[in-house]
């Protein structure tokens, strides 16, 4: 990935814990058009096989128009059905090395929390990326670990993998991040649910 790609396509965009409306995909479109989205992961907690399996299809559709790296969250066998980019997957979900058996040389980032160690294990198991954090305190979903711009520093010095940082971030905090050589944000709810923009302005926030 080089740097041109990572400055300009900084947003690692999550999906909205729920994907009911059919104008979402109308949105996702205008932010993909501001060229800011790298990544965009498919975060599906409670709905069904099948149910993933359409909604992605679509969203699958959109990515690959506007060259987008389609991920799929915790499940290396829909990201192969889907034909997406990869997979990230938790330190709850399935070994990397079972996801390499299925999804062969495609992306899989592996979360990392705040802990050296898993970063370490990360790159042993050949990820493709590290996620960090979470850096903030996040309304999307409980924080239980805590990095600070030190962890970044550290993994930076022993890895040339791309970093993803995660947790709380928005307008305010984002830049700092940056600075601090994360190669890209992932970002959620503060896109989804933020009261006072809609999405498009909220991700025009991030400049």
């Amino acid at each position: 990935m080089n740097n041109k790609i990572i400055k300009k396509k900084f947003v690692y965009l999550i999906s909205p814990n729920k994907i009911k409306s059919t104008y979402f995909y109308k949105n996702l479109e205008e932010l993909f058009i501001t060229k800011k989205i790298g990544f965009f992961q498919l975060r599906l907690k409670k709905n069904t096989f099948k149910e993933k399996f359409i909604i992605g299809k679509k969203i699958n559709k959109i990515c690959k128009k506007y060259k987008v790296k389609f991920i799929v969250n915790d499940d290396p066998i829909l990201a192969k059905k889907l034909n997406s980019d990869g997979c990230h997957l938790g330190q709850n979900d399935v070994e990397i090395s079972y996801a390499r058996k299925v999804l062969g040389n495609k992306i899989i980032g592996i979360t990392c929390h705040n802990s050296i160690s898993l970063v370490k294990n990360a790159i042993k198991n050949n990820a493709s990326y590290i996620a960090i954090g979470a850096f903030n305190a996040s309304k999307t979903k409980k924080v239980k670990f805590r990095a600070n711009v030190k962890t970044l520093k550290f993994v930076n010095k022993i890895t040339n993998l791309p970093i993803v940082a995660i947790g709380g971030i928005n307008n305010i905090n984002y830049k700092k991040l940056l600075l601090n050589k994360a190669n890209f944000l992932a970002i959620s709810g503060y896109i989804w649910n933020n009261k006072k923009y809609k999405p498009t302005e909220a991700l025009k926030k991030l400049k």
